[in-house]
């Protein structure tokens, strides 16, 4: 139930931040509802379509849906005063990345699939919605470049695993690892800590 509620506060931010990508590329809004949608929903979609598990989380449950919608429009009506929730939205995008994880990774557990693929589908659900946003609205993703996003997504799906390894119940795994991984996002958020990055100059000489 705790990552029901989360899991919905959370495709609805993702939401509102696709569509004010959209916005920015001043986008009509079918295109903004449709950029909304993939952010929200396409970690999962990927995930679903990847590990053959059917029906996807959105056509079985199409209020996840309903949502998403409703908050791409809800974005288009308050945009002028979003910028004074941008913490607000890095907070709970951050929930929205360990509450995806933890999602993924229970979903790919549960089908018995191995350790790998189960820290895969975590990261995939926790964090390509976003990829897919920066791809369609032609910008190189984020967590390419500088954002240390998916290292974090692995990490709490590990920790996740190590947990049940350890034969700790899973709600306490769940709740150890919502509370770990967010803090660890807060802390990245804070201090601007980045992946190292690999820069070559092509000279002609």
């Amino acid at each position: 139930m705790l990552l029901s509620i989360i899991y919905l506060i959370a495709i609805s931010a993702e939401a509102m931040t696709g569509a004010l990508s959209a916005g920015r590329r001043r986008m009509d809004l079918f295109g903004v509802v449709m950029i909304a949608c993939v952010t929200a929903l396409g970690g999962g979609s990927l995930r679903d379509i990847i590990l053959g598990h059917y029906p996807l989380a959105w056509v079985k449950h199409p209020e996840y849906l309903g949502f998403t919608v409703c908050a791409a429009l809800i974005a288009t009506w308050v945009a002028r005063w979003m910028h004074h929730f941008r913490r607000t939205f890095l907070v709970l995008d951050g929930l929205g990345l360990i509450a995806f994880t933890l999602i993924g990774c229970a979903i790919a557990r549960d089908g018995g699939h191995a350790t790998p693929i189960v820290l895969i589908a975590g990261m995939l659900t926790g964090a390509f919605g976003g990829v897919l946003r920066d791809i369609l609205c032609n910008e190189v993703p984020l967590i390419f470049q500088k954002e240390l996003y998916a290292i974090i997504s692995l990490l709490t799906g590990a920790a996740y695993l190590l947990l049940l390894h350890w034969n700790v119940a899973d709600t306490t795994a769940i709740l150890c690892c919502l509370a770990g991984g967010f803090a660890l996002r807060l802390l990245a958020i804070h201090y601007r800590w980045e992946m190292p990055k690999f820069v070559y100059h092509d000279e002609v000489h």
